[in-house]
């Protein structure tokens, strides 16, 4: 192995070993109750010590703050990977992408997305209002309101208001399965579809 390739790998290691802890907490966290997931557990599935939790993460509590921050927050490549098409196109996508992260990880998201109903937690209350803003703006950007400043305060929060919805009907599908994919895709779609082109056009046009 070069001297160049080695360094890379000592470089990738601390990330990998990052990465198998964070995988397994949120794992873990979305089998079973906080209180009753002890990072001894998280360190023996990850195949690492448990002091390498405390280096990357903190206490366990950071950590479960991290899991609830990493299902609940969408990341920027989502919205760098739409499609460039009209706004159907671009929202028919965005839910479309939704629907796959939350089916796939469906247990752990579902855990994460109910976390402040176990009490309240100003720190889980934290990021889950963190998650909800970068959400927010996320869509703002997949639906072509990116550049608009006008009412911004305002547009965040009716977007707000719909990821809301958004993070109910996929719990209507994936807990109580009182809905289909198909169902919660259409509800989903076609909401944001009105939001966009008759609700916000009377808050940002003059004179309406």
């Amino acid at each position: 192995m070069s001297v160049d390739a080695a360094q890379t790998r000592r470089r990738l290691e601390p990330d990998v070993r990052r990465g198998q802890i964070l995988a397994c907490a949120v794992r873990l966290f979305g089998e079973r109750p906080y209180a009753e997931v002890s990072t001894t557990d998280i360190a023996r599935a990850a195949g690492v010590a448990r002091g390498l939790i405390n280096h990357y993460f903190g206490t366990k509590k950071d950590l479960y703050l991290e899991v609830i921050r990493v299902m609940l927050t969408i990341p920027e490549v989502a919205v760098q990977g739409l499609p460039a098409g009209d706004l159907r196109t671009r929202v028919d996508a965005s839910v479309s992408w939704f629907l796959d992260v939350v089916s796939r990880h469906s247990t752990s998201w579902l855990a994460a997305a109910t976390a402040a109903g176990t009490g309240r937690d100003v720190d889980v209350e934290r990021v889950l209002a963190e998650a909800e803003d970068t959400a927010a703006e996320y869509v703002l950007i997949a639906v072509g309101l990116a550049e608009v400043a006008e009412h911004r305060e305002e547009l965040r929060g009716m977007i707000r208001a719909y990821v809301g919805m958004a993070t109910a009907t996929a719990k209507e599908w994936l807990n109580r399965d009182a809905l289909t994919r198909a169902q919660v895709h259409l509800l989903l779609a076609t909401t944001l579809l009105a939001i966009v082109e008759q609700v916000i056009p009377t808050v940002v046009t003059p004179g309406r």
